[in-house]
């Protein structure tokens, strides 16, 4: 074992839950771990239906942005397999989970992607709160035994890279996608739309 591997390790054992830990910590945990991911779709789909031009265009590339750091991840774990805690039998797993390849993680990805984008759209109160909602995710799941610490760097890492491939196609063709996307939405939605309930 590597020196760094032997670092992930220490710190998830600090992390990791015990089987002496209190239950309702535990329920807490798995709460965030598997229910706080529901914020991202809430929160995308409340800038798209009642934010302005800025807040659809950010939740599009978001949405750009994740999808492909979440292929990223696919990619990697199919070229280099990295064993969940529980399959090499370190630390307590309180969810049942598939034996594939821990890093990076798809949560962690998922949150750090959204987060990037919309702070580097200035976004800064949507962009915190999916930030913060990561940090708390990435907590939980190493908590509960299903990532190691440095799986969550991975998903900072990828969705650096996706942000970083995705940033010059949105400069080239954002704005005729989001002409598109807009055109389509004003004629699906043009009922409640025109009675005010959302923005046109």
């Amino acid at each position: 074992m590597n020196a760094l591997e032997a670092l992930n390790h220490a710190w998830f054992l600090a992390i990791n839950a015990r089987a002496a830990t209190p239950l309702w910590q535990i329920d807490v945990a798995i709460a965030i771990a598997e229910d706080l991911v529901y914020l991202i779709p809430a929160l995308l789909a409340f800038m798209w239906l009642f934010g302005g031009r800025l807040q659809r265009g950010a939740a599009v590339r978001a949405c750009c942005v994740t999808f492909l750091a979440l292929g990223l991840n696919q990619l990697i774990g199919m070229l280099w397999m990295h064993p969940r805690p529980f399959m090499i039998g370190l630390g307590h797993t309180f969810i049942e989970h598939v034996p594939d390849s821990s890093f990076p993680s798809d949560h962690g990805t998922l949150f750090a992607s959204v987060a990037l984008t919309l702070l580097l759209a200035r976004l800064w109160h949507d962009g915190l709160l999916a930030a913060l909602a990561g940090v708390a995710v990435a907590w939980a799941r190493v908590r509960i035994g299903v990532h190691f610490p440095l799986d969550m760097a991975g998903a900072i890492g990828v969705a650096c890279i996706a942000y970083a491939l995705v940033a010059p196609l949105w400069a080239r063709a954002g704005e005729a996608l989001m002409r598109l996307l807009i055109a389509l939405y004003r004629k699906a939605a043009s009922w409640p739309i025109r009675r005010g309930w959302l923005a046109p």
